[in-house]
């Protein structure tokens, strides 16, 4: 009786972990029995990195990515609200757009996509370790704020531009 015990608990113990992965993996789900979007802050991360400079500018990429469980969305045009802090205390510098504020970009699961800081070389620097943003949708302003940590340096006349497909 004692084996029969010990076989009894090995396979429920066998049963549980088989299925830990798929309870792990399902989605989040609203009363709807819809998942949610990828586009609320939230359900997102986004990672500053250092980019290839060109001339008269330094480029940061803003790379949002989503992980599995949320419905994908369409992005639009620049985030806007742009704000950079550093340990936490916001710098004076607010930034600008460039680029199609029109284009749609398709944001979620797989799918991450990014934007670019262009900050001009002539002007003083500021150090920052965070950017908050509010993303866009071609019918309008996406609610809440997003936010992206990495190490950049920002300036008056920072633009940020328009969402673009990929990592």
């Amino acid at each position: 009786m004692r084996t029969n015990h010990k076989t009894a608990i090995t396979l429920a113990a066998v049963l549980l972990a088989a299925a830990a992965p798929a309870v792990a993996q399902a989605s989040p789900a609203t009363e709807s029995g819809t998942a949610p979007s990828a586009c609320r802050p939230a359900n997102h991360t986004a990672k500053i990195t250092e980019a290839p400079a060109s001339a008269g500018h330094h480029h940061y990429r803003v790379t949002l990515r989503a992980p599995r469980g949320y419905d994908p969305c369409e992005l639009a045009g620049s985030p806007k609200h742009v704000r950079f802090s550093e340990h936490g205390s916001q710098t004076q510098i607010t930034a600008g757009r460039y680029g199609d504020q029109r284009a749609a970009v398709t944001f979620g699961p797989g799918h991450p996509v990014h934007f670019d800081i262009q900050v001009p070389n002539s002007a003083r620097q500021v150090s920052a370790d965070e950017a908050s943003f509010t993303l866009q949708a071609l019918d309008g302003q996406i609610p809440g704020t997003s936010f992206a940590e990495g190490g950049l340096k920002v300036a008056t006349g920072t633009l940020i531009g328009p969402l673009q497909q990929g990592a």
